[in-house]
């Protein structure tokens, strides 16, 4: 039997990630989607959390991929820190399988044991809600893709502590890279 291994990026999963991000989100318009130059810019970067960069083997073949990175949300004159989910991916020979969402839930689950408290993600609402987002603009958030309406999302992870105050509200602000997509 085959068996599905969820685990972080590891510095030889660049080549196999870019060709699941390749395929997953090929567009006969663009030769490189930018889903792709988004992963490379933001991989090394001051909003690159190693351990939130999570990859799907099947059969020892990386199949899928789901990227947490730091953003901020600038609630009056202070930022807190938060997270961005995506690019999510799954290579189109296994979409359909389940890959998608437990490489999801294994990036999920890592940012709360790391005492992350805010996920945003732009996304199909049917395959994010399984996961508890709901809309980012219910919840006090703004951003670049706020006037997209429900696809842009907002997930407050449990806490790490009790009496651990409730997620920050206000505009969230993406590093540069993310300005290309």
């Amino acid at each position: 039997m085959t068996s599905l291994r969820l685990r972080p990026e590891g510095p030889a999963d660049a080549g196999p990630v870019r060709r699941v991000l390749a395929a997953a989100f090929a567009r006969p318009d663009v030769t490189v989607p930018p889903e792709v130059r988004l992963v490379d810019e933001l991989r090394g970067g001051e909003s690159w959390i190693p351990e939130l960069a999570m990859v799907v083997e099947y059969g020892g073949e990386v199949v899928g991929y789901a990227l947490l990175s730091r953003v901020r949300v600038r609630t009056g004159h202070r930022f807190v820190p938060a997270l961005a989910l995506g690019p999510v991916a799954v290579a189109p020979h296994r979409q359909r399988t389940g890959h998608g969402t437990a490489v999801v839930q294994a990036a999920l689950d890592g940012a709360t044991e790391l005492g992350e408290r805010l996920v945003v993600v732009l996304g199909a609402p049917a395959f994010y809600r399984r996961f508890g987002f709901e809309s980012a603009d219910r919840a006090g958030l703004t951003g670049p893709w706020s006037g997209l309406g429900e696809p842009w999302q907002a997930l407050t992870l449990p806490p790490s502590v009790s009496g651990e105050q409730p997620p920050p509200q206000g505009e969230v602000l993406y590093p540069a890279p993310w300005a290309k997509v």
